[in-house]
Formats: C-alpha cells, structure tokens, sequence
C-alpha cells in the first residue's frame, strides 16, 4: 500500500520550519487555517500562523528542528485527518519532546491537500479545557 500524500507534505512543511523558510511552509496552509499555538492560543489564517511560527523560532533560540514519528491517516470526503508523533529537537534537551499531534488537511482543487487544521498538542488539549 502506498504512503498517503499528506505524510510527505508534513515532512516538507517539517523541513521548511527547520530551515526557517515561513514564505515555503505558508504553501501547505490553507487561506483559513488555523494553529494551535499553545492551549488557548490560536493562530488564524495565513497571516498570524507564519508570525506565530516565527515566534516560535525566536522562542527556541533559532535551533527548533522538527520531525515525526509514527502516524496514522484517515482519508475520507476530500479530507484527512492526520494523527502523528510531533518530534521537537532543541538544544540542551537530551530527548526530543515528543507531541501526539493532530493534523486535518483538506483537499483543494488547485492546490492539493492543504493543512486546515494544525495541533501539534493532539488530544493533550483536552487535559488545559
């Protein structure tokens, strides 16, 4: 069975954090997604989500690399729901910080799967209600 397309694209969108190339990762978003920055914040739409990325990279020193672990994706309607192991790699942390994340992407006729919904803190949200 082949890998769903969406992995990939979150490996890309992984690098591009990495490298710090928000003008690259912006293309997996859509118009109107939304991130989960941290329980009770969220990012809206293009706009705010790259300044809440670069934020982030501030907030890491510049060093935030990012991977995944194991996922499971569920396809279904023109959309996928993506459950993921989120690995955050930082400097003076011996182990990555591992996040369940969840990821919802829907598919648009001219650009392909894009990512609607990103929660890099997964199911963790409902222990901060």
């Amino acid at each position: 069975m082949s890998e769903p397309p969406v992995l990939e694209l979150i490996r890309q969108a992984d690098r591009a954090i990495s490298a710090e190339d928000f003008d690259a990762l912006m293309k997996f978003y859509a118009d109107d997604a939304v991130l989960v920055v941290q329980p009770g914040q969220l990012a809206k739409g293009i706009t705010q989500i790259r300044k809440a990325f670069e934020a982030i990279a501030k907030h890491f020193g510049n060093t935030l690399q990012v991977t995944q672990g194991q996922a499971q994706v569920i396809e279904g309607a023109g959309t996928a729901l993506v459950i993921m192991e989120t690995l955050l790699h930082v400097p003076d942390t011996p182990e990555p910080i591992t996040r369940r994340a969840t990821y919802v992407f829907k598919k648009d006729p001219n650009r392909g799967w894009l990512c609607s919904v990103d929660n890099s803190y997964g199911t963790d949200l409902l222990e901060t209600a």
